[in-house]
């Protein structure tokens, strides 16, 4: 049977096809082209998120220094409590977690572990490692923790471009994305292996800020609800959400006196309010202080002042004459205020309502930690910022937070406004606080990111303008005068263009120093673990001190289970999560007795110290010491700390005894109660035999710079049982009693 065939793809069987009609059939590139040709607007969304998945994953591998230049570590002090309490929790289940009696801290007290902290790093790391081991991935806990910062850190970029784009722009967004991305400011506290509440909590700040001013554009209430689901976030992970229930009353409260009052606002602050304090009374460790701590009643202040608006906002409608309702609002408005007034000072007065935290006192008065509470002055992070820390936090972007500030002055909104506020009072704690140099960093990024969007804007604007030629064939008199100006502006064109060329280029090179300084900073300062001590030879080569986990190595190995180690508060965390044994004070500190009462054992003499050690039932003594290795972070050098602390409790511990003429020092001319102190005898043990540098005496402190005044030092309740191989951490036991028979 012989019939025609259908055609296929194109081609008929029978026809005397060429070969190039048939490669025209098969490939047609021109359509293929036309096919991926993008529309402006697409274009422009790939553009976007190009950038924001570049920004994102330097954001991530800009915080991996540490683990490159050392190993995958855990940071600092505080990170280590976080880390051994996510284990616990991995290991035990949250229910074990939340009721978890830890009693190898602050012993013989204790401490209750979930009602005396902020869950939300604990469980945001439980539910990350939970999610990758889902995923058949091998990995242990410890680099989920060595991680989360990084990740964190990354979608804040995220946050902070949506953020931007609210406030202003798309291009002020991916320009206060790539800033928070490297800023050193951040950094310093999201780096791999800085397993703190910062690391996650930024980003619960960022994200309720944006919800909430989301909100107040819209006036939705899908937005309020996630705002306060934000804000719950935050109240979980860090005790900085303070400043979150501070701040935006504030802005609420000033949008109420200009006039900004809407439904919108309504709406937003109300969902926000009640739905986060409901949520935010959840965590133990803030409980019913959302309703009774002086605090926050700001935020319950303002949110009854709201209900006054509204109310007189609905009699305005009501009431048809004016001069009615101004009697009205006045007489309204004053008992307002007077109830609130009265309500306040009872509920103070009864107790109900507690003041203020020796913390937020610090915060408004930079003085009051130094003269009231020394056990908070004694912390570095809160000592106030000098001007050079905020430079090497900031870099060009302290310049540009003025020029930020002018835009969004000149363009007035609610958005802007909260930005403005959010960024002046983040950069006032700041300079108060060292710490919360952290807290101001996305404000700054935001307001510079708006500085350099409408900068570049209006540059490449003048860049593209085009000369227009003017007419030379106009015979009319009325004609030839605006040819004539606009052959004048046309020549000016060319000199401003020029000059915006040259700005853009200055940017340019601005932004660029931007980025290598912060890559230096994140390199050399930020991503070094205080547990790893690194120092050049002399030949440049690199030194590594791993003195710390030799210590508490030795002290797991080496001593019973239930021994327990008394040392200065800051190094409790590290002994019970590396070394595993119990400690008396930890970096909690929330007993500033107990805390007194080691500070009273090392700066008496060793038979006074021997009687409180013996009460504490103390098997081991642990000192840093730094006057080998030349380390300034020794416990010589926090001894005055120790005085002054166990001295606010214990009058007979004195400050000038310890001095020579206002003077702290450690050589012959100390005081005799300095050299013959606990803590004194404890550094410096066997360190008069010891030559440490060339062409110095022995028992020369390279930290110091001073040759000690006591050498013959003898222990008679302590004898050495450690000594690390560069001399930075001493462990001493303590003797039993001896017999009384």
């Amino acid at each position: 049977m012989v019939g025609k065939m259908e055609a296929v793809n194109g081609v008929k069987s029978g026809s005397n096809s060429t070969p190039a009609t048939f490669q025209s059939a098969f490939f047609k590139p021109d359509l293929s082209l036309k096919s991926l040709k993008l529309k402006t607007k697409q274009q422009e969304l790939l553009i976007r998120v190009s950038i924001l998945t570049l920004v994102y994953i330097l954001a991530f591998i800009t915080r991996l220094f540490s683990v490159l230049r050392y190993e995958s570590m855990i940071h600092e002090f505080d990170p280590y409590f976080n880390y051994r309490t996510t284990l616990f929790l991995t290991e035990k289940g949250f229910y074990e977690f939340w009721n978890w009696f830890d009693s190898e801290s602050w012993y013989p007290l204790g401490r209750i572990i979930g009602g005396t902290l902020y869950p939300g790093l604990m469980v945001t790391a439980g539910l990350i490692y939970s999610i990758v081991r889902f995923l058949r991935f091998a990995v242990h806990i410890r680099e989920v923790c060595v991680l989360t910062a990084p990740f964190f850190a990354s979608n804040t970029t995220i946050v902070a471009y949506f953020f931007g784009k609210e406030l202003w722009d798309s291009g002020a967004g991916l320009v206060a994305a790539a800033l928070i991305a490297i800023c050193p400011g951040y950094i310093s506290r999201s780096v791999a292996g800085s397993y703190d509440n910062e690391g996650v909590a930024i980003f619960a700040l960022l994200l309720t800020f944006y919800l909430f001013v989301k909100a107040v554009n819209t006036g939705s209430l899908a937005w309020a609800l996630a705002s306060a689901f934000g804000y719950f976030y935050m109240v979980s992970a860090w005790g900085g959400y303070v400043f979150i229930i501070n701040l935006i009353p504030l802005y609420a409260m000033v949008l109420l006196i200009t006039g900004r009052y809407s439904m919108r606002l309504y709406v937003a602050y109300n969902c926000m309010y009640i739905l986060g304090m409901l949520l935010a009374m959840q965590i133990r460790f803030v409980g019913f202080q959302h309703v009774q701590s002086g605090e926050h009643m700001a935020a319950m202040g303002v949110f009854f002042l709201m209900q006054v608006f509204y109310f007189l906002d609905w009699v305005k409608h009501l009431l048809s004459d004016p001069k009615l309702f101004q009697a009205f609002l006045r007489i309204t408005v004053t008992c307002a205020v007077g109830v609130g007034a009265i309500a306040l000072g009872v509920g103070t007065a009864s107790g109900y309502i507690s003041p203020w935290t020796g913390r937020f006192y610090s915060l408004l008065d930079p003085t009051y930690a130094k003269d009231h509470i020394p056990i908070i002055a004694s912390v570095s992070e809160h000592q106030p910022t000098a001007w050079s820390s905020f430079m090497f936090d900031f870099h060009i972007l302290l310049f540009l937070f003025p020029a930020g500030l002018y835009f969004c002055f000149k363009r007035l909104s609610d958005a802007t406004i909260f930005i403005v506020m959010y960024g002046l009072t983040s950069m006032y704690f700041a300079g108060v606080m060292v710490r919360l140099i952290l807290v101001a960093t996305p404000a700054v990024c935001l307001i510079s990111a708006i500085a350099v969007s409408a900068t570049i804007k209006n540059l490449t604007q003048l860049v593209r303008t085009k000369s227009k030629v003017a007419h030379t064939g106009s015979t009319k008199g009325s004609a030839s005068g605006k040819v004539s100006s606009k052959a004048s502006l046309d020549q000016s064109l060319p000199f401003q263009r020029n000059g915006a060329i040259a700005l853009l280029l200055g940017a340019f090179y601005l932004l660029c120093t931007y980025a290598t300084h912060c890559t230096w900073v994140t390199s050399e300062a930020y991503s070094s673990p205080s547990i790893v001590l690194a120092a050049r030879g002399a030949h440049g080569n690199r030194v590594i001190f791993d003195d710390y986990r030799e210590a508490y190595f030795w002290l797991r190995q080496n001593t019973p289970q239930d021994a327990k180690v008394m040392s200065w508060w800051d190094y409790g965390y590290q002994i019970t999560a590396m070394g595993n044994r119990t400690v008396i004070v930890d970096n909690n500190t929330w007993n500033n007795t107990h805390i007194a009462t080691v500070g009273r054992a090392m700066s008496s003499y060793e038979d006074e110290a021997y009687e409180i050690m013996r009460s504490l039932d103390v098997d081991y003594v642990l000192v840093v010491f730094g006057g080998v290795t030349g380390y300034s972070s020794d416990d010589i050098n926090k001894f005055l700390w120790m005085v002054r602390i166990g001295g606010g409790v214990f009058p007979v511990i004195k400050e000038p005894d310890y001095l020579v003429n206002g003077e702290y020092r450690v050589d012959k001319g100390a005081a005799p109660k300095m050299l013959n102190c606990l803590m004194y005898k404890l550094s410096y043990y066997r360190f008069g035999e010891l030559q440490t540098e060339y062409g110095k005496p022995p028992g020369y402190d390279r930290a110091r710079g001073v040759e000690i005044g006591n050498k013959d030092i003898k222990l008679e309740h302590l004898e050495e049982a450690f000594t690390t191989s560069n001399w930075i951490v001493r462990i001493y036991k303590v003797k039993p009693p001896n017999n009384r028979w």
